[in-house]
C-alpha cells in the first residue's frame, strides 16, 4: 500500500515537471515560426491522386 503512495506522489511531480517544460517551451518562443507561413503559398502542392497519363495506345 505504502508503493502505492510513493507511485501518486512522483505521477504528480512528473506531471507538474511536463507541465513546467511545456510553460517554458511556450514563454521562450519554442513554436515561434514567422518565416514559414509566408513562403507556403509558393511551393506546389504535390496531388495526393493524381490524373493517369492517356498512352499512345489509348487514343488507338
Amino acid at each position: 500500500m505504502n508503493i502505492l503512495y510513493l507511485l501518486i506522489g512522483l505521477s504528480i511531480m512528473l506531471a507538474l515537471l511536463f507541465l513546467l517544460a511545456f510553460f517554458w517551451a511556450a514563454k521562450s518562443g519554442q513554436n515561434d515560426d514567422t518565416y514559414t507561413p509566408s513562403i507556403r503559398m509558393l511551393f506546389d502542392e504535390e496531388l495526393e491522386n493524381p490524373a493517369p497519363q492517356k498512352s499512345d495506345e489509348d487514343q488507338i
